[in-house]
């Protein structure tokens, strides 16, 4: 196992960011920037970034409102979002790295992809960033809303770790303990609430329902790969999980050089859940040749 990350803070012109710093790694392995999900922290990479530290450096930040990092009222667009982004690269030295996102850090990673594409070289989505839902049959503002809702957390600092051993009984380990305490601080009266501000949440939701990936996918200039969760047995023949191969495949073909590994009966958090398996896809797709950028 690699060695801890290194704790930092950066002071960029928007807001201070903390990041994990996870390397040096190779000279020879880009370096990768890697970019988490909603209301969740850097250290959702916590497991993935060690397997993957022999060959390249891993930068994870806490994003805007999230976790150690500022939490300014506004700046929740895709533009100011991607901006903290190049930001954070310049700051720390990163040169055209690898940016990977999870879930909403992959609609993230898309915009910078899309606003910056001489920022980055390659693009990951793992589970996020292809998922346009002004596109599911009947959708309008208020389901899109009601489906993207804060998540109800609710009691101490106990109740809510049963909650989450309960939730993710299928893959818990004390590891992740510090991980899911990451996305939350406990208030004066005791209760647990999620560091994203509700009022951030909804900049965010508004984000994504009127700019939706599917009005960035062609902008992408560098290799991407899509790595979804693949649903269990049970679910595979749900309306939501073919509506998810469909978004898949759609985005694969816009993005003008990009496919889609399925990472196969796992759960939304594939980097608790599957780790080496999803090292494993990152390792490959980081280690390919990439074609020079576009003109």
């Amino acid at each position: 196992m690699a060695e801890s990350p290194r704790e930092r803070w950066v002071q960029t012109s928007r807001l201070s960011m903390y990041y994990r710093d996870w390397g040096p790694g190779s000279p020879a392995g880009i370096p990768v920037v890697a970019l988490h999900g909603l209301a969740s922290s850097s250290r959702w990479y916590d497991l993935v970034a060690p397997l993957l530290t022999d060959t390249h450096r891993i930068v994870a930040p806490d994003q805007r409102g999230h976790g150690r990092s500022e939490h300014p009222s506004t700046g929740y667009d895709w533009q100011s979002l991607a901006a903290d982004v190049v930001e954070l690269m310049e700051t720390v030295g990163l040169d055209r790295p690898a940016v990977l996102g999870h879930s909403w850090g992959g609609y993230v990673a898309l915009a910078l992809a899309a606003k910056f594409p001489r920022s980055l070289s390659r693009l990951v989505l793992i589970d996020g960033g292809f998922m346009d839902w002004t596109r599911w049959p009947g959708a309008d503002r208020d389901w899109f809303e009601n489906l993207l809702k804060p998540r109800r957390v609710t009691g101490g600092p106990e109740e809510y770790l049963a909650s989450q051993q309960a939730h993710l009984a299928n893959c818990w380990s004390p590891e992740l303990e510090p991980i899911v305490m990451s996305m939350v601080h406990t208030g004066e009266d005791g209760q647990v609430r999620d560091i994203l501000d509700p009022a951030n949440h909804a900049q965010v939701l508004d984000a994504l329902w009127t700019e939706p990936p599917s009005t960035m996918f062609h902008r992408v200039e560098c290799p991407a790969l899509v790595v979804p969760a693949g649903p269990g047995e049970r679910s595979a023949a749900s309306q939501f999980a073919r509506m998810r191969e469909e978004m898949a495949e759609a985005a694969c073909t816009a993005i003008p050089d990009c496919r889609v590994e399925w990472v196969p009966d796992t759960i939304h958090d594939i980097g608790y859940h599957k780790p080496a398996e999803l090292s494993r896809i990152l390792r490959r797709f980081l280690a390919e040749e990439a074609g020079p950028a576009k003109s």
